[in-house]
């Protein structure tokens, strides 16, 4: 039995987006000041990726056929996590969280093979 359910993809959903959320507004009130437009910009990226992927795990949890998909959903949730994750890590401290950089791209990748899963 697969612990992936259609309640669990929900949550995971609802949280990645009230995340994106959260650090949007992060980024926009607390940091506005104190960072490069380009680091500005790398966590909006981030803090998107997030929100998007949070709509697209709700969606999913809906459907009938992928709401207990064994693999994508996870994927989706994981990948989105560490790829915007080490995105905000480096914008917070870029060298000490340096060793993340080749990170991003694996969280990247991981995502994606996660919406590939759903049309196979």
């Amino acid at each position: 039995m697969s612990f992936v359910t259609p309640s669990l993809l929900w949550r995971s959903g609802a949280a990645l987006s009230a995340t994106g959320i959260i650090a949007g507004a992060f980024g926009s009130h607390g940091l506005k000041s104190r960072l490069a437009m380009e680091q500005l910009d790398a966590w909006k990226i981030a803090s998107n990726y997030l929100i998007f992927n949070g709509i697209a795990l709700l969606a999913i949890s809906l459907h009938p056929k992928f709401g207990r998909h064994a693999f994508a959903g996870p994927a989706i949730l994981c990948g989105a996590s560490v790829f915007s994750g080490t995105i905000m890590a480096l914008v917070l401290n870029r060298d000490r969280f340096k060793f993340l950089g080749p990170i991003t791209p694996l969280g990247g990748s991981v995502m994606i093979a996660g919406y590939i899963a759903l049309m196979l």
